[in-house]
């Protein structure tokens, strides 16, 4: 009896011996068995990348500022006419001169429409008249006196009566007062050359002309509509040929062209990152036809441009457009701007550890096996993700409570959630190597696998809100420095969203593609004064 006791003892001491022996062996050999992390294949190093960005820009000037500034131009002009119906040949010179009334401005689909009051005359030195008088006629077409009434001798400037010493100098200038009003019509136009065709056409309307002689007056409007029209139309043709020519709409172009091409700070991605630039290279400039209404015009402006995420400040090269590329009517207002940000797989690393580090699972400790997760690692393989994950591995059921730590590697695919702003690595599945690593532990260990691949379908997630957050304040702030406003004009600028539309990636870095999404609009309400 004794000795059936000793021989008992004996066998279960060398059973314990060799169970403890082999747990010992088993715990040395599967870490040395699941470190091995399966083959990866390099990917091609991501291109550099740029994104077309769109500014849409309309500019509204109020008619109240266009009818100041027209109110700034003189109110006098005067000039000199040909009157071919006078009966000589070398006649007194004729002058005209004009004053003109504030300006009354309408607006409308037919154009912008000027008008105003004229005032002035037509005068000649020594009066009109050949020398000695009248004499046997007057000016033909009606410019001549009724029959039978004639002039005293000089008052038209003849030569048989001079002047009192001290008498006024009107007894020697005679001339026609002439008053009536001007409408002017423009009806602008853009050119691709950069100019602006103002297309301005011009009706007088003479009310009266009226020439005293001896205390009676006659009517010559009918005679001077054509003289005045035709002096006014030589002013008009004057302004509408240096308007079209000028070239003020190509240089202050050209100067908002130098602002816009630059690099604008952007900070940091992450506290850990460094501080990036947006290069904003502007490449091409379109524009619509003015739109004028009751109570302004409307100028609407596009620039379109390539924008990239760069390491350091830059000072791109941005030719500037030689033609102006005219285009129907466009949305107003209207900001796009489509920028990459690239993260390094060392950030998404630290963001991902953030998720899963110090997690077990199952969740609620149940079952014959538990594993809780103590790192992680990330790298990039033919399209897909490779998670390595240092897990902490325990098996409950067994007298021995067989546990390890092994890493475990599981392989799956980045998915962008755009509404959620997330990144996700969806259809997770256990690496080959990995799965026999957890067969090590028995059949206790093979239910916990659904409980590993739900876990991290589940929490390996990425939340690319801060980032998002972060990207649109710094866009917000370069977007700020275009809202300086001067006096005469404000510029109100805003981002209203920026999301997160795609990613693509190498063995290196994640790059995710925000696009930020805004208004922008300009009021003039002075124009400048030079």
């Amino acid at each position: 009896m004794q000795g059936l006791r000793a021989r008992i003892l004996v066998g279960g001491g060398l059973l314990v011996i060799v169970l403890a022996v082999a747990v010992l062996a088993m715990k040395w050999v599967w870490p040395t068995f699941s470190e091995r992390r399966p083959a990866l294949v390099e990917m091609p190093p991501l291109a550099p990348v740029t994104r077309s960005s769109r500014i849409v820009l309309p500019a509204t000037i109020a008619l109240s500022a266009i009818a100041d500034a027209i109110e700034r131009a003189p109110r006098e002009t005067s000039g000199k006419l040909e009157l071919p119906m006078l009966p000589f040949g070398s006649g007194p010179e004729v002058t005209w001169s004009m004053a003109r009334g504030a300006f009354a401005l309408a607006g409308g689909s037919e154009g912008l429409m000027f008008s105003t009051s004229l005032n002035g005359a037509i005068s000649a030195p020594g009066g009109f008249g050949p020398p000695g008088g009248f004499g046997g006629g007057g000016f033909p077409g009606g410019f001549g006196l009724p029959p039978g009434m004639r002039p005293p001798p000089g008052f038209f400037g003849g030569r048989e009566q001079s002047p009192q010493r001290g008498q006024a100098s009107a007894d020697s200038e005679h001339g026609i007062k002439v008053s009536g009003n001007i409408e002017l019509r423009a009806r602008p136009t853009l050119q691709a050359a950069w100019r602006l065709q103002p297309n301005l056409a011009a009706q007088v309307n003479i009310t009266d002309a009226t020439a005293s002689i001896m205390g009676s007056k006659f009517s010559l409007s009918k005679e001077m509509k054509p003289v005045v029209e035709k002096a006014i139309n030589e002013k008009v043709d004057s302004l509408q040929s240096w308007l079209a020519d000028s070239a003020f709409l190509e240089q202050a172009a050209k100067q908002e062209w130098s602002k816009g091409c630059r690099s604008v700070p952007l900070g940091s991605v992450s506290p850990e990152m460094p501080n990036v630039w947006l290069e904003v290279r502007p490449t091409r400039v379109f524009a619509a036809q003015p739109v004028i209404d009751r109570s302004s015009v409307v100028l609407t402006f596009g620039v379109q441009a390539e924008t990239r995420i760069v390491p350091e400040e830059t000072r791109p090269d941005c030719p500037f457009p030689a033609q102006l590329d005219l285009v129907s009517q466009v949305e107003r207002g209207h900001v796009s701007i489509a920028i990459p940000i690239d993260m390094p797989f060392t950030e998404i690393k630290r963001l991902m550890e953030a998720q899963l580090v110090g997690k077990t699972f199952p969740l609620d400790r149940s079952g014959a096996f538990t594993a809780t997760v103590r790192g992680i690692n990330i790298a990039a393989s033919a399209g897909r993700l490779l998670l390595s994950l240092r897990v902490k591995a325990n098996e409950h059921k067994s007298w021995f409570g067989l546990g390890a730590e092994v890493t475990v590697h599981l392989w799956g695919r980045p998915v962008l959630d755009q509404a959620q702003q997330v990144l996700r690595v969806a259809d997770i599945s256990l690496d080959v190597q990995s799965e026999a690593a957890f067969g090590a532990l028995g059949v206790a260990a093979r239910p916990a696998m659904p409980y590993l691949e739900r876990t991290l379908s589940e929490n390996a997630v990425i939340d690319l809100k801060p980032i998002a957050a972060n990207a649109r304040q710094n866009i917000d702030k370069a977007i700020a420095e275009f809202e300086k406003s001067t006096e005469g004009v404000r510029v109100d600028a805003a981002v209203n969203d920026l999301r997160l539309s795609g990613i693509e990636f190498d063995s290196r870095i994640l790059r995710v593609i925000a696009e930020a999404e805004g208004t922008v609009k300009v009021a003039v309400t002075a124009l400048p004064t030079q």
